[in-house]
């Protein structure tokens, strides 16, 4: 290896480090803690943060090259470096505006990165300010960046494309496509991400207006909708059959069952309810009374109501069993149970009524 020589001036440079050394590790641990604690404090999750001191090895390399650039110690702006890596460019913006609340922020020695658009610059296109703790000490970087320019960054570095050796033009023009489209992904899954976001607002405004025909039926709109639990009463008058508790379970499962039978928006499902709601309960109250069960699961009437669309539908046998399948997984007892289902309801008057059309 190559061994570093320093000139007197650069060597008292870094005997000034070494005395520096214990404040700056000091700093290091603050810095960072005091950054964690305030993205926590503000319910933003990163993917990832560092923080380190410049290593002695490092520093002299740096001062080989370019010590005559720096005065005293106090020049050198990331001995100490915290660096932040968020999933999307947004939050890097909301990681900055924390930063400046909780730090001194040396805006002349603060760049931008984002903000240059050079050439195969993605991987380098950082938020990074230098800072100093609002108590004083010396400064240190806080560098911002997305998790694929952080990857990218690493690509860059591993494959040696920033070395010493020239690159073939073909090479870098390759390089230069692929961090375009890097740089395009890293964009556009912001901006999807506030797409799906205002999505939720307004599938969520619509739910709580009660305008469910104009939302269409989706993991997240019957989420929002289960939030204004629409089965409960139905849940309530069947459980007072035999003064059943009810245990609270997940309905998400139930969201293809309501796909399979044709439901296309949330106003599509409060229609199912209003127009089979007695019915269910009447097909509850067959199988119940006859029992001393009192415990009942929260989609205990979603059950219900989808056996009678069923049944309502000339779905017959095949149809129950089927969605026997659909819930339970399919199994043979999925037959049986189709079977007392099919008996049970014939009794009733909208199966009368049905048999009469």
């Amino acid at each position: 290896m190559k061994k570093i020589t320093l000139d007197p001036h650069s060597e008292s440079l870094l005997q000034q480090y070494r005395d520096l050394r214990p404040t700056l590790e000091k700093l290091s641990n603050d810095a960072y803690d005091m950054l964690s604690n305030a993205l926590h404090e503000q319910g933003i999750y990163v993917t990832g943060m560092e923080h380190r001191v410049k290593t002695e090895k490092s520093l002299a390399g740096k001062l080989e090259l370019k010590g005559a650039k720096y005065k005293t110690i106090d020049d050198i702006t990331d001995l100490v470096g915290v660096r932040v890596i968020t999933f999307y460019t947004d939050e890097v913006d909301k990681v900055a505006v924390i930063a400046k609340t909780i730090f001194d922020v040396d805006w002349q020695e603060s760049v931008d990165k984002r903000k240059q658009h050079e050439l195969h610059s993605f991987g380098y296109n950082s938020l990074h300010y230098i800072c100093r703790l609002k108590t004083g000490g010396p400064r240190f970087e806080l560098q911002m960046r997305t998790a694929l320019q952080h990857v990218w960054s690493t690509i860059e570095h591993d494959t040696g494309y920033k070395g010493d050796v020239k690159i073939p033009r073909e090479y870098v023009r390759q390089f230069s496509r692929l961090a375009g489209m890097m740089e395009l992904i890293d964009d556009e899954f912001s901006r999807l991400r506030i797409a799906i976001t205002d999505y939720r607002r307004q599938t969520l405004a619509l739910v709580k207006n009660g305008h469910l025909d104009e939302v269409a039926l989706s993991r997240d709109s019957f989420r929002n909708f289960l939030e204004l639990k629409p089965f409960d009463r139905l849940n309530r008058r069947i459980a007072s059959v035999n003064q059943a508790e009810i245990f609270s379970v997940s309905m998400m499962s139930y969201l293809r069952v309501l796909e399979s039978l044709g439901m296309e928006t949330l106003g599509d499902v409060q229609h199912f309810i209003e127009e089979n709601a007695d019915d269910a309960y009447q097909l509850a109250l067959s199988q119940l009374a006859i029992t001393d069960l009192d415990l009942l699961s929260s989609n205990t009437a979603l059950q219900y109501l989808c056996l009678v669309h069923v049944l309502k539908h000339g779905g017959g046998r095949e149809g129950v069993k089927a969605l026997y399948d659909l819930i339970n997984g399919e199994n043979d007892t999925n037959g049986m149970f189709a079977d007392v289902m099919i008996e049970q309801a014939k009794t009733l008057r909208f199966m009368q009524n049905k048999s009469n059309e």
